[in-house]
């Protein structure tokens, strides 16, 4: 054993290392295909991903770089961005809209314009990239609104048209594309050299692209694909973080999480884990709402719904203020992320499923902190209210009294005689007990059915 732990283990991890490391150099060779699966929005975590990879594909001068994509679309900024890094690549780019059933719409669309060779699966579609318009008031004058709606426009069909023009496409399909918000299946948009070549698998591409030319500097320059590999590469783990975060769904989760534990840190105070885990949250919330378009009343809304249920605790309103709360909770979900975009909205079955859920942990949790507030203290100078003893001396304004084992200097408003049961019914003040005599209380009820009988 011994032998195995200082010679035979360190052999082991060496050469465990060493293939590991072949395997690297062999999967980045240069003759390969470096690739990208992107199945989500466009938001600023892909374009940093597709930028690294990119990046990277040219520093070793791989053969080319494949985006297999699905998109609905995105922000217009990553998209450029990863244009941008498109237009500026020495190796080919390849987009692939795939698999069968996927699309590459609005955002999607500009790039796979931008693409050297833009390849698509049997039964996907192309286009709708009509922009929205993002941060118009509703107050704003509607001449100003469609002034700067066609600005909008106007800008977006020059840059699909310019890029379709760099790349060899149709312009006029991207300019509607933009205007008109049109949407093709693979096959059309072959036939109006939109894209260069349908393809069902990997491999079909490959061949398919073969001997295709591509430009360069002005130069065209053909593509070989023989004998070349698809490796596919993720993405690590903190871009797989940003990019889960950034989940509008995930996002709205996150910030409910975590006004949850501020909650309870708050009513609860010394709990830690609760405010522990409550700021973790928001911050990861904060981290993906800065990658979608906010809403700063809808946040305003849900905090306004945290005060509301926080001072539940502290103010008697029979639950108006808690109800107050869930309305402006409510208020606040809907309207947190400003976008018409169905990707980068808020689904309204979470948002009922994440309410009902907040509210009713926050109603028991209210309902529980109160009636604890409510009950009779169990220890301490409040836990002597209610106990009853006896008088040691007469109390006559002062006096002493027994009480739960203990001497006591007690108050009273009345004169008690030395010996008369009594009842504390408040502090006086420090150590000092308020109390009433009992004595009183059972003559009566001994003489009530006595007088019962004379009334009778």
């Amino acid at each position: 054993m011994k032998w195995f732990w200082s010679k035979l283990l360190p052999m082991l991890l060496s050469l465990v290392s060493g293939l590991l490391l072949c395997a690297t150099v062999l999967a980045a060779e240069p003759g390969s295909i470096r690739g990208v699966r992107i199945a989500s929005s466009i938001n600023p975590v892909v374009a940093d991903f597709i930028e690294t990879e990119l990046t990277e594909a040219n520093r070793i001068a791989q053969n080319a770089f494949l985006i297999k994509l699905d998109t609905p679309g995105g922000l217009d900024t990553a998209m450029r961005d990863i244009i941008q890094d498109i237009l500026a690549s020495d190796i080919p780019v390849i987009l692939y809209v795939a698999p069968s059933g996927a699309r590459a719409a609005s955002a999607g669309a500009m790039i796979t314009l931008a693409a050297d060779f833009a390849v698509m699966a049997p039964g996907t579609n192309v286009g709708a990239a009509h922009p929205v318009s993002i941060g118009v008031g509703a107050d704003s004058k509607e001449g100003t609104n469609e002034v700067m709606t066609a600005k909008v426009v106007n800008d977006a069909v020059a840059y699909a048209r310019s890029i379709a023009r760099q790349k060899g496409r149709n312009q006029q399909w991207a300019e509607q594309i933009v205007r008109e918000s049109i949407s093709t299946p693979a096959e059309e948009a072959l036939k109006m050299k939109v894209i260069d070549l349908v393809a069902e698998t990997e491999a079909q591409l490959l061949s398919g692209l073969d001997g295709l030319s591509y430009r360069r500097n002005g130069e065209a320059i053909p593509f070989q694909s023989v004998g070349s590999e698809i490796i596919f590469y993720e993405m690590n783990w903190r871009q797989k973080i940003l990019n889960t975060v950034s989940n509008p769904n995930i996002a709205y989760m996150l910030l409910m999480l975590g006004i949850i534990g501020i909650f309870f840190e708050v009513s609860q105070p010394g709990v830690i884990l609760p405010g522990a885990i409550g700021v973790i949250a928001l911050l990861l919330a904060f981290l993906g709402l800065q990658m979608l378009p906010v809403n700063y009343v809808g946040v305003l809304l849900i905090i306004c719904a945290l005060i509301l249920f926080l001072l539940e605790i502290k103010v008697v309103s029979y639950g108006m203020l808690s109800v107050g709360g869930v309305i402006s909770l409510i208020m606040g979900s809907l309207v947190l992320i400003d976008s018409s975009q169905p990707y980068q909205k808020i689904s309204l079955a979470v948002i009922a499923a994440t309410v009902s859920v907040f509210s009713g942990f926050i109603l028991i949790a209210l309902y529980f902190i109160v009636r604890t507030q409510k009950r009779q203290a169990v220890s301490g100078l409040e836990s002597m209210v209610g106990e009853q003893g006896e008088a040691v001396t007469a109390i006559d304004g002062q006096g002493r009294v027994f009480v739960h084992s203990e001497y006591w200097t007690a108050l009273a408003d009345e004169p008690i005689a030395a010996g008369d049961p009594i009842e504390v019914i408040g502090i006086a003040g420090r150590l000092q007990l308020q109390v009433r005599s009992v004595a009183g209380n059972k003559q009566e009820s001994k003489q009530s059915p006595s007088k019962q009988e004379e009334l009778q």
